[in-house]
């Protein structure tokens, strides 16, 4: 495949997996009571609203451009869980709403996929096959235990109350550690993706 064309059907899928990734949390907080995310307007579809330069745009590209695969990330939908009703419950829920859209999307795109394999065209065909991965890898990715990503919120949930100033030390520091294991340890974050991949294959 063309390298632009690559990239851009890399974007093409990315930019709304990230957008509707960064939305959820958006709803959920104001479903449980928090609507800052809807007075910074974030509670939009319109994708100038969520794009990070750098993360929507830039790093994809590049990736795609020399590794024929990418991952990006959105602006994240600010979220104050004082203002929810029950701010740890509901706080665990707003932040694992992000990727449990990915999941659906994901099982969406491999559900059409099922449906079109005999009828779709290729582009179609493989705009929903790269839709499904991206949506996984997104998944994958944030529900990992390590803050920021959405997956802290369960170890941040389980933690005692008396523990919990010491663990919001400790995530001042989380960037560096996470950008670590992204640049040092790829053949773990590999594997986690391939697992990940291979279970949403199977429903193909």
């Amino acid at each position: 495949m063309d390298a632009l064309v690559n990239v851009a059907l890399v974007l093409l899928v990315l930019v709304p997996s990230v957008v509707l990734h960064e939305v959820a949390h958006g709803v959920a907080a104001l479903r449980f009571g928090d609507d800052t995310a809807r007075r910074a307007g974030r509670l939009t579809l319109n994708p100038i609203a969520h794009i990070d330069p750098f993360g929507t745009v830039i790093l994809p590209a590049l990736l795609a451009f020399t590794t024929g695969a990418a991952f990006g990330y959105a602006k994240p939908v600010p979220v104050n869980r004082s203002r929810m009703r029950r701010p740890r419950d509901h706080g665990l829920l707003v932040s694992l709403a992000g990727p449990a859209t990915n999941i659906v999307l994901a099982v969406g795109a491999a559900a059409l996929l099922r449906a079109s394999a005999s009828a779709g065209s290729p582009f179609v065909l493989e705009t929903l096959f790269r839709f499904g991965i991206i949506n996984v890898i997104l998944a994958a990715f944030n529900l990992l235990p390590i803050p920021p990503l959405d997956g802290s919120a369960v170890v941040e949930r389980l933690l005692p109350r008396r523990l919990l100033p010491r663990w919001h030390t400790v995530r001042q520091y989380s960037m560096p550690v996470l950008l670590l294991i992204v640049l040092l340890l790829p053949g773990t974050l590999g594997g986690l993706f391939g697992f990940a991949r291979g279970l949403w294959l199977r429903l193909l």
